[in-house]
């Protein structure tokens, strides 16, 4: 499936929330990432995520579709991030 992924999150969880990630999608922009995974990957990335987070203050939301050919995407100004190599 591919997956876009949004965090806000405090301060002081953010370099945890970007580590986990990082382990599993390609960063896009700021607090963005996006790539494809399997349903067991997805289960543990979000598993990891919420053992990072404060479920009463931060928040994580995830878009899935069966695959990117499904999403279409529009950048204004520069372009951040992009598929690169997983950590």
């Amino acid at each position: 499936m591919f997956v876009i992924l949004v965090y806000d999150t405090a301060v002081e969880r953010n370099p945890k929330v970007l580590k986990t990630c990082r382990k599993y999608l390609h960063w896009t922009q700021r607090s963005v990432f996006q790539g494809e995974l399997t349903a067991a990957q997805y289960r543990a990335l979000m598993s990891a995520l919420g053992t990072a987070i404060d479920p009463d203050y931060d928040s994580i939301v995830t878009y899935t579709a069966r695959s990117p050919e499904f999403v279409e995407s529009t950048t204004l100004g520069v372009p951040l991030g992009g598929p690169g190599d997983i950590l």
